[in-house]
């Protein structure tokens, strides 16, 4: 079956009028489209404080120096680019509904990537089972779109999950400060928790985004099946029953409950959708409401 296309022509028209947003300040390297607190020479005033000895004198006010017979220095807040991260599961679970986890996760992050190419963010995309896999350079610019969807058509389900050992890799390697967006089920036997604290440690605007297909939520089966692991291959026969569906049901919502309420104690942000969803409704409605474009 050929899969849909990541981005269609009408859909990219709506995402060119969006903008990433971070919640904190951050300073990149060169100039570009957001307020870092680093002082310097640009169009913004940001405040003044009093001359030293030293300071740079064409920065000096003098109308403010003719009112209080002291000098001071004008500062201002110089406009610099935003690091954006987006990391995609790619481990075997992804491969899983229809249209499968990994697909629905791939349009998500070409819509958020577009919005941030077009805005002159540098924009890194990274997919990860129990390592980084496969890695994107810094992209900047609308002209680097065919390199990320091209880079995303090349991603394939493979490998078992370790969000761990995949996040701290991240973490140690990735330069300056942004925005992290993690799509992934958060399927992992081993947990998240020491994964998400690699992020957090390094003090990022984090985003993490669960996607579940809909036989997941609500499991079509029934009588006695094998379950195979799609990871591991363990496998398990059990007989799915109204009560068991019931308790799997609320299994279910526990450990998204667990997920949310560890991201909300310590400033992430969570959110999570079905594969059924529409991922432009997804962008455009419930990732404005959490602040994460705009």
């Amino acid at each position: 079956m050929t899969a849909k296309p990541l981005l269609d022509p009408d859909f990219l028209a709506k995402l060119q009028r969006l903008e990433i947003v971070s919640k904190k300040i951050f300073s990149g390297k060169t100039k570009g489209e957001r307020l870092s607190k680093r002082k310097g020479q640009s169009v913004e005033f940001a405040d003044f404080r009093p001359y030293s000895v030293g300071d740079d004198l064409r920065f000096l006010d003098w109308n403010l120096f003719a009112r209080l017979d002291r000098l001071f220095l004008r500062l201002f807040v110089e406009e610099e680019d935003l690091h954006v991260y987006l990391l995609i599961d790619n481990s075997l679970s992804m491969e899983f509904g229809e249209p499968t986890k990994l697909h629905f996760a791939k349009q998500v992050v070409a819509a958020l990537g577009f919005i941030g190419l077009t805005n002159m963010d540098r924009v890194v995309v990274e997919a990860f089972n129990n390592r980084i896999s496969q890695s994107t350079p810094a992209l900047r610019g609308r002209r680097s779109l065919w390199r990320l969807t091209s880079f995303l058509e090349s991603v394939e389900p493979a490998g078992a999950s370790d969000l761990t050992r995949a996040l701290k890799a991240f973490s140690m390697k990735a330069k300056g400060k942004g925005v992290v967006v993690i799509l992934s089920d958060f399927m992992d036997k081993a947990g998240y928790a020491d994964g998400l604290r690699y992020l957090i440690a390094r003090n990022m605007d984090v985003y993490v985004v669960q996607v579940l297909s809909q036989e997941e939520i609500e499991p079509p089966y029934t009588g006695d099946l094998k379950l195979t692991d799609a990871e591991d291959g363990d496998q398990a026969e059990v007989t799915v029953s109204a009560p068991l569906l019931k308790k799997y049901k609320e299994n279910l919502a526990a450990y998204r409950g667990k997920l949310a309420e560890f991201c909300a104690r310590r400033g992430v942000n969570y959110l999570f959708t079905s594969n059924q969803v529409p991922f432009d409704r997804l962008v455009m409605g419930y990732m404005r409401q959490r602040g994460l474009v705009r």
